[in-house]
């Protein structure tokens, strides 16, 4: 059994997002398009005998108890292992940014403790326990760009168009609970069908969460006319303040302000840990 094992977690961006009404509990019902990107982080994991688990933070702190550990003591806990990790983590992907990245830690770490622990748990498995950490695990765990519906727990694989995408994240982020709560958040955009959006996948819809967003953190309204200065389209992906555009034509990346995190990215068709756990369908 290998007991060293060095892997990424990609970003995600929302293609689209619509908000297609509200549930009696207060769950917000959407549709929306999740690619998976090249931006990761990467993760180095090293069993330890003890039961034991600890972080080494390689680029910034993190939380004490951010998802990674967080992720690893529910995999301990769901299963009764008796092993540990020490988990190394070079965090690249931006906080608040609505790119995912903490949930697809979360995901990362539990396809790689499931090999170094030897649990042997499915996808679906691993699902159950990751949704419990967030709305977005399951879908790092799922392993293809999807069609989401209902509060995210409804995916269907989509096959997109190889891509190149600028993506910008602002100095300022977003608070995720603050927008959904927002009284003039647009709530009742009509149903698509994956054909709709098929036909125009990288300029289909909208997202209906960016108008809130934009009052809440002009650095967002700031990033999107740059991205037009640039004859560029661009959107806010999920409720973070990152935005991006398929890129077009070449970009001076030099005159944005300096604060901003700039990336050129391309799509990924699949995780690049799909198969790390077997699926029960």
């Amino acid at each position: 059994m290998k007991s060293l094992y060095d892997v990424p977690a990609p970003a995600k961006l929302n293609l689209f997002l619509h908000i297609t009404g509200r549930r009696a509990d207060g769950y917000h019902l959407l549709q929306s398009a999740f690619m998976l990107i090249d931006w990761c982080d990467t993760l180095h994991f090293e069993c330890r005998s003890d039961g034991q688990i600890t972080r080494t933070d390689l680029t910034h702190a993190l939380p004490a108890d951010d998802l990674i550990t967080r992720a690893a003591r529910a995999l301990q806990s769901a299963t009764a292992c008796p092993l540990g990790a020490h988990i190394s983590v070079e965090k690249r992907i931006p906080a608040q940014a609505g790119m995912g990245g903490g949930s697809s830690d979360a995901a990362s770490c539990l396809l790689a403790l499931n090999r170094l622990w030897n649990l042997k748990l499915s996808v679906q498995q691993l699902s159950r326990i990751g949704l419990q950490l967030g709305a977005d695990v399951p879908f790092f765990l799922f392993g293809r760009n999807a069609w989401v519906e209902g509060i995210g727990e409804q995916m269907t694989a989509l096959d997109l168009p190889s891509a190149r995408f600028l993506v910008i994240k602002p100095e300022a982020g977003l608070d995720t609970k603050t927008i959904f709560s927002t009284p003039d958040l647009k709530r009742d955009t009509n149903t698509a069908t994956i054909a709709d959006f098929a036909a125009y996948p990288y300029s289909f819809g909208c997202n209906d969460l960016q108008p809130v967003a934009m009052r809440q953190c002009p650095q967002v309204d700031q990033a999107l006319k740059w991205l037009d200065s640039a004859d560029l389209t661009g959107r806010m992906t999920g409720s973070g303040s990152a935005v991006f555009a398929p890129l077009v034509n070449e970009v001076r990346i030099s005159d944005a302000p300096k604060a901003w995190l700039i990336q050129e990215c391309k799509n990924l068709i699949v995780h690049p840990l799909q198969g790390w756990a077997i699926s029960d369908s």
